[in-house]
């Protein structure tokens, strides 16, 4: 089960962006959203994840705190124990993130990197506390990492004027693998029966590297709820050895109301 959270995490949480879109004024979520997720391998409960939104204060300027934490459970802790988390700092008006935060354990594979995202010299620098190294990268407006890209995208696709085969493209920055260009695609709608009902969905498939986990390009799908708070309910992929799936289990704090269809 080597790198199955992170992965997920990955394409999960930094799923859509598209920085042509202007800054809305009526935002999909506020401070206190909570999420929980139940993570399946095969037939296995492999694991829980968890994002919590919060308002702070960061060198003087107000900020969203998001905490990600992800760790497998019962038979899967046995054979593979993963302890994740993942934490990002950004603007509450503009959503571009001043600070990353990424401290995990997979199977005694471990990583701890803080990146520091400065604007007026349009750089950011990436420590790795357990080597003790750094590195600079180069940046443009709209860069994102791995957690602010999912609450940039909430402020910013406009569900009433998406079209089947729409496209979006990012800069992502999360690793010292350096930036890359996420792309992801739009397939339309969908509703699915979920434990809280049958949930109206947009539907979506990131372009994924293939060859090291996934099977192919297109092996990620991912489901958002379509109203006001585009909130992720399902990501589905099918990886070299097996397939996952993650459904959303609880939540509370949402900013709009949540619909559920009964039909």
């Amino acid at each position: 089960m080597k790198k199955i959270l992170l992965t997920l995490l990955i394409f999960w949480l930094s799923a859509f962006t598209n920085q042509s879109q202007p800054i809305k004024t009526n935002s999909s979520y506020k401070g206190g959203e909570w999420f929980q997720f139940r993570i399946h391998y095969g037939i296995f409960n492999a694991s829980f994840a968890t994002l919590e939104l919060k308002e702070e204060s960061l060198n003087g300027k107000e900020v969203y705190h998001v905490v990600g934490n992800g760790q497998t459970t019962g038979l899967a802790s046995l054979f593979f124990k993963v302890d994740d988390n993942y934490e990002s700092y950004f603007d509450k008006q503009t959503g571009q993130p001043y600070k990353f935060i990424r401290k995990i354990d997979e199977g005694g594979h471990t990583k701890d990197l803080e990146i520091n995202f400065d604007y007026k010299t349009n750089k950011a620098v990436l420590e790795d506390h357990k080597h003790d190294t750094e590195k600079s990268f180069k940046i443009k407006e709209g860069i994102q990492d791995l957690l602010s890209a999912f609450y940039y995208l909430r402020d910013r696709v406009d569900i009433n004027n998406i079209n089947k085969g729409d496209e979006y493209v990012s800069d992502m920055l999360f690793d010292d693998d350096g930036i890359f260009k996420f792309k992801l695609k739009y397939l339309g709608r969908e509703t699915l029966n979920t434990k809280f009902g049958k949930v109206r969905c947009l539907k979506f498939r990131p372009f994924v590297q293939s060859g090291r986990i996934f099977k192919e390009e297109e092996s990620l799908t991912l489901w958002v709820s379509d109203d006001d708070n585009k909130m992720p309910i399902r990501v589905k992929a099918d990886i070299l050895v097996g397939s996952i799936k993650a459904d959303l289990e609880a939540f509370k704090g949402l900013k709009h109301q949540f619909k559920i269809h009964m039909n």
